[in-house]
């Protein structure tokens, strides 16, 4: 095999296949780079960041991703590239603060990450959880519904009662951020799913 043939599938998902539902509001000054899935009603405002670089991320219904947010499906340094591509998971109504960043494979509904927090690749987030200004959570772990981290020491305590999805923020936002930005356009077709 020549040099050209030898390169196995990680190929295939680093070029560019930029999927964006009906009622997304993605912003042009967003750096998004490989196959990238955005659900509708999902925002991404301007400078925020979404690397599909080791595989496909898959974002659901309902995210807002602010500005300088890094959401990235990636390998680490010096490590060999699995047999299987990875597939990034971020559920329904998460929300992405200024700065954080998540590289978690897995991330179920209603959860948020709040500025310059850290989510890393061997975390799991359930539903319903906050992760605190600043926290970061390194270690393999698949974090319970309805947690709260905090503080400089990542404290954890349970909610009371399940957060709500933001759908005032939501709701304002899709109104207000086509008024001021220039956005990608819709390039799914709502009834099949397939490109337009």
């Amino acid at each position: 095999m020549d040099g050209k043939t030898s390169s196995n599938s990680s190929t295939a998902y680093r070029r560019a296949n930029l999927k964006i539902a009906p009622g997304a509001v993605v912003c042009e000054e967003s750096i998004l780079k490989g196959d990238i899935s955005i659900g509708a009603k999902t925002i991404i405002h301007p400078r925020a960041c979404i690397l599909a670089e080791a595989g496909p991320i898959i974002i659901g219904e309902g995210n807002i991703i602010e500005e300088m947010a890094t959401i990235t499906n990636r390998l680490p340094p010096n490590v060999p590239e699995p047999t299987t591509v990875p597939v990034q998971i971020i559920g329904n109504y998460n929300v992405f603060e200024t700065d954080c960043t998540c590289e978690s494979y897995k991330v179920g509904d209603n959860n948020i990450l709040e500025a310059k927090a850290h989510v890393g690749r061997e975390i799991e987030l359930t539903n319903g959880c906050v992760i605190g200004a600043g926290c970061s959570l390194t270690e393999q772990e698949t974090v319970p519904e309805n947690t709260i981290v905090y503080g400089s020491q990542c404290h954890r305590r349970e909610m009371n009662d399940k957060p709500y999805p933001q759908i005032g923020q939501l709701d304002f936002l899709l109104k207000v951020l086509p008024n001021y930005h220039h956005f990608r356009k819709s390039n799914v077709n709502p009834k099949s799913g397939g490109p337009i």
